[in-house]
């Protein structure tokens, strides 16, 4: 069993320099405290703002950065790029018709980073 992700979750990005809480609008009306998220809840700046500063190489404005500086690492400001839903979620919790997201789920960046649950908002709701 995990447990349910839920508004306010803090996540980590593997290419970040800080966590990033996670915003979960009210529409789907589930609420566990705070409303439960979906795996659909991937939208850049609007349920996941920032990791800070990203490291990634893959990050055409990093490697930039890191080509004028002659190879010194030279993270730059993160602008998420999420091109996909949270994987696995709950397949057998549906919250309207998508999967509920649980703290096992993960998010891929398109700059190679992966995004984590590393607080997941609430103890008390358990999705198998």
């Amino acid at each position: 069993m995990s447990l349910l992700v839920t508004n306010g979750a803090l996540c980590r990005c593997s290419f970040g320099v800080a966590p990033c809480p996670l915003t979960v609008l009210p529409k789907n009306r589930v609420t566990c405290g705070t409303p439960a998220a979906t795996i659909m809840d991937n939208v850049p700046f609007v349920n996941l703002a920032s990791f800070g500063m990203c490291q990634s190489l893959a990050n055409p404005t990093v490697a930039a950065a890191t080509a004028a500086a002659l190879g010194v690492l030279t993270p730059m400001p993160c602008v998420p790029v999420l091109p996909a839903p949270w994987t696995p979620g709950s397949p057998t919790v549906l919250i309207g018709t998508m999967p509920a997201l649980n703290d096992k789920s993960i998010l891929m960046c398109a700059w190679a980073g992966v995004i984590k649950i590393a607080v997941p908002g609430q103890v008390t709701c358990m999705v198998p």
